[in-house]
């Protein structure tokens, strides 16, 4: 009986696998059909491309980084102070003096000295006159004494005499020359004195160097500057707030495709508004911080109602590159290489060389190739360069595989990691809009 029982039991459970299974057998054409791996895709589209190179700087004034340094080049006490903060000069206004009356009291005395040097000109000239008289006398004496000497009428010792009489006038003449000399060149130091007095004089009238505006000062009325062997700095003037410049480090990968007079936009983080310019300059003296090395590249923009000061940190966009109303495809589809047996069903040789490969048209068609060449890229988007692209707007690149898993679930075959294609003329973060 109870073995019966078993064998009994046995058979229902048999029954009720097989039944199982048989259910389990409708779903299995399910799976062995479910589709594949298939392609990540990329629509090619026409918008705008602008290649950029971002960098950090700081305003500063024009052809200075802390404004021109204008100082005192003599001793003394600042009796007045003509100019305060944000104060607009002129080239030429006074700005500063420091007391005069040591330097007066010097240009007088070098005056003295030189009128003094001058009366001593008219001595030597005097002297020498008197001795040119004297030579003259000496020469006579001497012609008298030579032809009574040779009729034997006057004795050896005075044609002697004669003679050495003569040799002295010569030699005083001479000296009374040397003297003139020395005593025109003393004039000439005394006026150079005369000169360094009263340049030190009109030192102690400081002027603006340029036009422009006071941004910083460094003493006050009263207090006394002492200069050695550098100017000592009273104040700092910006030239012409109208214009500024922007100093940026930019890295040294990025350097090659920056050039002189191309455009860039800025921001700082007092104003919500963009700031237009231009690269002035490209300077080839290198800083390394770091071990990464940068370039001082040296923006100039216009500075409407003076609103950016000096010293604020600009985020810099510099537009290296620009491509407007092109076919572009994400940057990812140019670095994508098929599998060999894709390869395979291509009819014929695969040339060698940049390619993009193309989402055939028809389901289970052979890859699309078109050879193409480096076109404008932001990193994100790259224009499509290559014979007939037009034929190829609203047609989809390929930029990778899709994953068996993704495919199961069927998703769809775009990557979804890839950018999002952007708005026209918004697609590089604070990059220019387009020229006109």
């Amino acid at each position: 009986m109870r073995m019966s029982s078993f064998v009994g039991l046995s058979r229902c459970l048999g029954a009720a696998a097989l039944a199982f299974m048989s259910g389990c057998g409708d779903k299995l054409p399910i799976a062995a059909g479910k589709k594949g791996p298939s392609f990540r895709t990329a629509p090619i589209v026409r918008m705008d491309i602008v290649r950029t190179v971002s960098a950090t700087g700081s305003v500063t004034p024009r052809n200075s980084s802390s404004g021109i340094p204008v100082g005192a080049q003599v001793n003394g006490k600042l009796i007045k102070l003509y100019v305060d903060y944000n104060d607009t000069v002129t080239n030429g206004q006074i700005v500063a003096e420091i007391d005069p009356l040591v330097y007066e009291a010097n240009y007088k005395s070098a005056v003295a000295r030189l009128h003094v040097s001058q009366a001593g000109v008219l001595t030597s000239e005097c002297a020498l006159k008197q001795r040119e008289a004297e030579l003259v006398l000496a020469q006579k004496t001497f012609d008298r004494k030579k032809t009574l000497s040779e009729k034997k009428m006057a004795p050896v010792a005075d044609y002697d005499s004669a003679v050495e009489a003569l040799d002295k006038a010569k030699a005083a003449v001479e000296s009374a020359k040397a003297a003139l000399v020395s005593a025109k060149a003393e004039v000439e130091n005394s006026q150079a004195s005369v000169d360094q007095a009263e340049a030190n004089l009109s030192y102690c009238t400081i002027r603006s160097p340029v036009d422009g505006i006071v941004i910083d000062r460094k003493v006050e009325e009263g207090e006394t500057v002492v200069s050695s062997m550098n100017a000592v700095p009273v104040l700092s003037i910006a030239e012409d707030l109208d214009t500024i410049w922007v100093a940026a480090d930019v890295p040294e990968a990025d350097i090659g495709g920056i050039k002189v007079g191309q455009d860039v936009t800025f921001t700082v983080d007092a104003y919500r508004t963009r700031f237009k310019g231009k690269v002035k300059q490209i300077r080839k003296a290198s800083t390394t911080t770091n071990n990464v090395v940068t370039f001082p590249v040296i923006v100039e923009a216009e500075n409407p109602d003076q609103k950016l000061f000096p010293g604020m940190t600009a985020t810099l966009s510099i537009e290296t590159a620009r491509a407007e109303n092109v076919l572009a495809v994400a940057a990812a589809a140019f670095r994508f290489r098929p599998k060999e047996e894709d390869l395979e069903r291509i009819a014929g040789e695969v040339p060698r060389g940049r390619k993009l490969w193309i989402k055939p048209a028809a389901e289970g068609a052979p890859l699309e190739y078109v050879m193409v060449s480096e076109g404008v890229t932001d990193d994100s988007f790259t224009e499509l360069v290559c014979e007939g692209a037009a034929s190829f707007e609203g047609r989809e690149a390929v930029v990778g595989y899709q994953t068996a898993n993704m495919a199961a679930q069927d998703k769809d075959a775009t990557n979804p990691f890839m950018p999002k294609f952007p708005k026209r003329n918004q697609n590089k973060g604070t990059a220019p809009e387009p020229k006109k």
